[in-house]
């Protein structure tokens, strides 16, 4: 197998280099023959022209004995050790002809072919590291990667040792032992500073690019790497700020979500919060061109905003309006008056003062407990209009009940609690206020009912819960209706002298009662000395 490839191998040489050798083949020829003195031969014909080493054999060198027919042309059968020197003891391992890599020009003239270094040899298969052993041919060099994977394994090239491609199957540690800088490739000026193994963050062994960085234990410094150089650095829209990268990035695998730490800033917030460099207004933003740090106090969420009212008056409607910010509850007093008409306030909507104006009747519609305050438990009982009687839309105090049609029940509402009752000083009665009180709009002029009272005049009239005794009159321990009789006038009284039989004068002077008249007799005797209690 090996021969006839050779031969052909052989003849392509030869053929591509036919021409010139058969100019230097018939010229060499011609020479020889006129150096001998013989016949011109040309060596040609033979098959095996004279060229190289072999022009300046003399011709019995290879004819020996004269003989010409039949002389091998094969390198091998000279080049045997014998005849002519053959392979040294520490040629190359090889199967090939010595015309493979040899030629004629001389025996160091020779490059290697590895096309067939694919065969057996002495019963086993040929490796690049049988011959590259530093002794046959050109071994590993001092410097070379520590490897115990045969040439082949990374050395492609049978031309080259250059364009190496190392195979790093089963290697996932120990990266620096070769890329040092020196064995191989190293860390560029420009890397990354670090001390963590190549492996750490390569974890590719076909390219050094798609590296991921490995951050464990990297909480500072950010920006020592991440500058633009090094590693990635701020993009052209990133927020402006001299803070530390960690500041606001607390994720080493992403530079999204960040947030960022808004300590010490107060003011200037629109700077980031355009839209762009940071979330901006939203669409249903309140309509104003205040600065964003005049409503949002807080840093770290546009939640719980306090809008600055300073300077608004009017025009509440405009931004309360249920959607840009909150407007009327369901419950809200019917109402097409603008808000600012009753809310005063611009932090709070308690405590608004409805604007009654122009408002006379209808008042149930809102005061009926839940759109407004409607009638306590307490109030007077009564279905009447609640302007009836209210007639401030101030105030529910000062209400003047309405008793129009009222007649009786009076005691119902005045018991003291729902409206005024009696005083402590009230006449004793167990009577309804109508039979004495007739007047709904005051507690004067009372007539009180003196309907089958016989006794017991006193008891009220004693001058203070009823008229008592005025100061002229006759002096007297007898009960009230001894002498008088009429419930309805004190004149008319006629004195019961029953059991009177002296003292007659303390009455009869004249000023309580009749005295003497002009013509009496002149006497200082006491009356009932000669009159009697039956007449004068």
């Amino acid at each position: 197998m090996f021969g006839g490839e050779m031969r052909s191998h052989f003849l392509r040489r030869a053929a591509q280099a036919a021409l010139g050798i058969l100019i230097c083949a018939t010229v060499s020829a011609v020479s020889h023959a006129q150096e001998e003195g013989a016949k011109v031969f040309d060596h040609f014909n033979t098959g095996f022209p004279l060229t190289g080493e072999h022009f300046r054999l003399d011709c019995e060198s290879c004819h020996s004995g004269g003989r010409f027919k039949g002389t091998p042309t094969r390198c091998a059968a000279c080049h045997n050790g014998t005849t002519s020197a053959g392979k040294p003891v520490q040629h190359v391992p090889s199967g090939n002809f010595c015309e493979g890599c040899h030629t004629p020009s001389g025996w160091r003239d020779v490059r290697f072919d590895h096309n067939l270094v694919t065969g057996a040899e002495s019963g086993s298969m040929l490796s690049c590291a049988q011959c590259h052993n530093g002794t046959l041919a050109l071994g590993k060099p001092a410097a070379h990667i520590q490897t115990a994977a045969p040439c082949e394994t990374c050395h492609k090239s049978t031309a080259s040792f250059a364009g190496a491609a190392f195979d790093h199957t089963g290697i996932t540690s120990g990266c620096a032992t070769c890329h040092n800088g020196s064995s191989a490739t190293g860390k560029p000026a420009s890397h990354i500073p670090t001390t963590a193994g190549c492996e750490s963050c390569h974890k590719s062994t076909a390219s050094f690019a798609g590296t991921s960085f490995d951050h464990a234990g990297i909480s500072t410094g950010c920006a020592t790497c991440h500058n633009g150089s090094t590693a990635k650095g701020k993009p052209a829209n990133h927020i402006p700020t001299a803070s530390a990268c960690e500041s606001c990035h607390k994720s080493t695998t992403a530079f999204t979500g960040a947030v960022f730490s808004h300590a010490g800033v107060t003011t200037g917030c629109a700077s980031c919060h355009n839209g762009t460099a940071a979330k901006g207004k939203p669409a249903n933003h309140l309509p104003t061109t205040a600065a964003c740090e005049t409503c949002h106090t807080s840093t770290t969420s546009f939640a719980g905003a306090a809008f600055n009212h300073t300077g608004i008056t009017t025009g509440c409607a405009t931004c309360h309006n249920g959607t840009t910010a909150t407007g009327k509850s369901a419950n809200h007093v019917p109402t097409t008056a603008a808000c600012e008409t009753c809310h005063k306030s611009t932090t709070a909507f308690t405590g608004a003062v409805f604007n009654h104006s122009g408002i006379t009747s209808g008042c149930a519609t809102c005061h009926n407990g839940t759109t407004a305050l409607g009638k306590p438990v307490t109030h007077v009982r009564t279905s009447a209009a609640c302007e009836n009687c209210h007639k401030s839309t101030v105030s529910f105090a000062g209400a003047r009940m309405d008793h129009t049609g009222i007649t009786t029940g009076c005691a119902t509402c005045h018991n003291g609690t729902t409206a005024l009752g009696k005083p402590a000083t009230h006449v004793v009665t167990s009577q309804p206020c109508e039979t004495c009180h007739k007047s709904t709009t005051t507690f004067v002029g009372a007539t009180f009912n003196h309907t089958g009272i016989t006794s017991g005049c006193a008891t009220c009239h004693n001058g203070q819960t009823a008229l008592g005794k005025p100061a002229n009159h006759l002096p007297s321990t007898q009960p009230c209706e001894t002498c008088h009789r009429s419930t309805t006038s004190f004149v008319g009284a006629t004195m019961n002298h029953t059991g009177l039989t002296s003292g007659c004068a303390a009455c009869h002077n004249g000023t309580f009662a009749r005295g003497k008249p002009n013509g009496h007799p002149k006497t200082s005797a006491p009356c009932e000395t000669c009159h009697n209690t039956r007449g004068w």
